[in-house]
Formats: structure tokens, sequence, C-alpha cells
């Protein structure tokens, strides 16, 4: 039932020392997380991490206590982000409403700390998770606070270390917004997604148009150029999803989708009226997307 890795570039599966026969690549295994970026591609992303290891790091996350990691999303106990926190819980709560108590083989990708991998994982779930952070505060490092069995791996969403058709839900954890091709995303996603899998997006930000998308990420940019003297574009991301975004998606690569919008609280559901009533941009809402092969 485990899933197996295999190479990131032609997608045969390792033998048992992390040797690609194919590629003649052998991936090395460093304090618990797996490395399958090349050095090109690491590379590539070195701004990128710089840039949001400056930002995490200024703002507070992580912890040195296991603690903190294991009681996510439910409590944070650093009491720094309590607000995000609960908007991540229901939509975890979701999550595990729609999967259902059976065993499933799960992809966690843009796990950060792993918080999604540990609380699936102690589920009895067999779990992957998947980041390019392996910051031992906020990244792939952080799993060694957790008490459940879990896979970690330093990938990127468009060259997964896995053979096909393994996977039986590929979530996104709060990271869909960061690729930098939703179509090339999602079909690597299809990839390795087994026949009946699903895919789920959780928490990316949602706007009724692309209009109060641009708007966001303006702010975004002017945001962290005045505290940290660049743009944080470091990663030509895509930001947000709108529904148009979303159906465009669907048909191009023959996803149906299931759009939930759990009940946040009433303080939530008239947030967008409150923004128009002053003037300001429309808030982002943040469903949990459910896709399947049409």
């Amino acid at each position: 039932m485990s899933i197996v890795l295999a190479c990131p570039s032609c997608h045969t599966l390792l033998d048992e020392r992390a040797r690609c026969p194919a590629c003649s690549i052998t991936y090395q295994l460093h304090d618990g997380v797996w490395r399958f970026l090349s050095p090109e591609r690491a590379a590539a992303f070195d701004q990128f991490q710089a840039e949001y290891q400056t930002v995490r790091h200024d703002e507070g996350w992580g912890s040195l206590d296991a603690a903190y990691y294991r009681g996510l999303p439910l409590y944070d106990l650093s009491g720094r982000f309590n607000e995000l926190w609960r908007i991540r819980a229901i939509s975890f709560k979701t999550l595990l409403r729609t999967i259902g108590p059976s065993r499933r083989r799960v992809l966690d990708l843009g796990a950060g700390n792993g918080w999604l991998s540990y609380q699936l994982a102690r589920r009895g779930h067999d779990v992957v998770a998947i980041d390019i952070q392996t910051d031992e505060m906020d990244g792939l490092g952080a799993r060694k606070h957790y008490d459940a069995p879990f896979i970690a791996a330093q990938a990127e969403f468009d060259r997964l270390p896995l053979s096909d058709g393994q996977a039986d839900l590929v979530v996104f954890n709060g990271a869909l917004h960061y690729s930098t091709d939703y179509v090339a995303t999602l079909t690597e996603a299809l990839r390795v997604l087994a026949e009946r899998g699903r895919i789920a997006i959780l928490d990316s930000p949602m706007y009724a148009s692309d209009r109060f998308g641009a708007a966001m990420v303006d702010e975004r940019r002017r945001h962290f150029s005045r505290l940290y003297g660049f743009t944080s574009d470091g990663l030509a991301s895509q930001h947000y999803l709108t529904p148009t975004r979303i159906d465009d998606i669907g048909r191009a690569l023959g996803i149906s989708w299931q759009i939930i919008k759990p009940f946040r609280g009433w303080r939530w559901v008239v947030r967008p009226w409150w923004a128009r009533l002053l003037g300001r941009r429309v808030p982002a809402d943040f469903p949990v997307i459910l896709g399947r092969r049409s």
C-alpha cells in the first residue's frame, strides 16, 4: 500500500541504493529528507527560498517545541497566527470528511513543516510530504518533531519523485498558488494520481475576478518592498485562483471540480460586504476544491 519513490526526471523506480537505473543518478537522504532537486533546479529556486525564509523568520513562524507542530492546525501554541490556523483547521476538517477513514496513499504538496502529513499519517494514511523548503523551523526539516512516520522529499510540483498512478489523493496544501503554470502542475498531479484518485486544493486564495486578485498581488509587492526591500517575486507564481481559471483548467485537463465553501463564521461571511462599504478590495475566499477525472 505504501508509496514508492521514483526518479523525478524519468519516473523510473529507484533501486535499493536510491539510484535511478535509467539516469544513473543516486538520490540522497539527508536528516530524514530525500533530496530530489538537481543542482540546476535547486539554483532556480535560490532567490525564492532566500526571500521566503527571510519573511517567514521575520514573521515568527516555527517553534523549538514539538508540541507546537503536533498541535497544528487545531491549536497554535505560539499564539501568533490563531486566525490563520483557525481557517486552516476548518479546511482540514472538511478534507477529512471528504476522504473518509479508509487508508489512502496521499501526496502532501507544499507540505511546509509537515503538519498535514503528520495528521494524516497518525490517522493511518501513507503520506509523502513534498516541498522545496527544508528549513528545520518552517520546512521539511521540522519532521523531526513528529511521532508518526511519513516520507519527506525535497522536490518541485512539476517534477514529482513518483512513478505513474500511485496516489489516491494529491493535496495542494495552501500551495497551488505558488505554481508558475497551473496546467503543467496539475498535469503532473494527474500523472501520479490513481485512476479513481482525487485532487484537493486547500487554502489557496480565490477571488471573484482577476481584478481583485491583481490588486492583491500589487498590494503584496508594495508591502514586501517597503518592509524587506524586495517584492518577493523570486518565483513567477500564479498567486491566486478565480472561478474562471478553475473552469478553464478543468476543461483543458478533463477534471471535474467540486467547490466546497466551509462555514467559517459570520464575521467571515460579512467580510466582502464590509470591504465594499469601506471602499476596499474584496477579500479572497479559501474554498476546499476537489477534483477528479471527468
